[in-house]
């Protein structure tokens, strides 16, 4: 079991109100496993993925990333674990305006220690996978929306992560930009064996994971 979660729960708090965003969550993710979620917006999808990925604290219960309760461990060790464990993509590209692409590709890597020569070339291999090798020296002022978006994704499976947490990865791209990052999060997970959890509002990207879940109100229904 690769993702434990038991219970998960995170309030908000606005004045005398509170708003539950996930409610009572209990989800096991296997290694390898492609899950997605979809739902209405505002039904807590996003916020779910913050809190598998160590991101928000939740206000009860626990969640477990290879068998550590990660809120269980100090701020740099959990800062090491999501970066030696989890590739995120967000639903912007959160590239560092100030580096090249080549630098952002690079930085998860020298975070984690990595050898500089293979970091460069699994750095190489992953932009030709999306198309934007020739662009390894721009700056992201210099890239469209959707090349931005490509070397977000091609980044976060930089330190072969053993998951992967996608909040609507191709929610403004175009077709073919699409098509290609979904091959791309299908071909890591059938051949480095990275889980995947999507979280999509394309019931068409949904289909195409192994396990489907919605969720509704802040609870996580299982659908196939």
């Amino acid at each position: 079991m690769l993702v434990s979660v038991n219970n998960l729960t995170k309030i908000y708090r606005l004045g005398d109100y509170e708003v539950y965003a996930v409610r009572n969550v209990f989800l096991n993710i296997d290694r390898g496993e492609f899950v997605a979620v979809t739902g209405h917006s505002g039904s807590g999808k996003s916020t779910l993925l913050s809190l598998i990925g160590g991101l928000s604290k939740p206000t009860v219960g626990r969640v477990k990333i290879d068998g550590v309760d990660i809120w269980e461990l100090g701020d740099e060790e959990l800062s090491a674990l999501r970066n030696r464990k989890i590739g995120f993509m967000f639903q912007f590209s959160s590239l560092l305006p100030t580096l090249s692409v080549r630098q952002n590709m690079l930085l998860p890597a020298s975070l984690a220690g990595a050898d500089e020569r293979e970091a460069e070339a699994r750095a190489r291999e992953l932009l030709e996978q999306v198309g934007m090798e020739h662009r390894m020296h721009a700056y992201p002022w210099q890239l469209s929306g959707g090349e931005q978006r490509r070397v977000a994704v091609a980044r976060a499976f930089m330190n072969h992560p053993e998951l992967i947490l996608a909040d609507e990865p191709t929610g403004d791209l175009d077709e073919d930009s699409e098509a290609l990052v979904m091959r791309m999060l299908r071909r890591m997970n059938r051949e480095e064996g990275t889980a995947v959890l999507l979280v999509t509002h394309s019931r068409e990207l949904a289909e195409q994971a192994e396990r489907r879940l919605v969720m509704r109100r802040g609870r996580l229904l299982e659908v196939g």
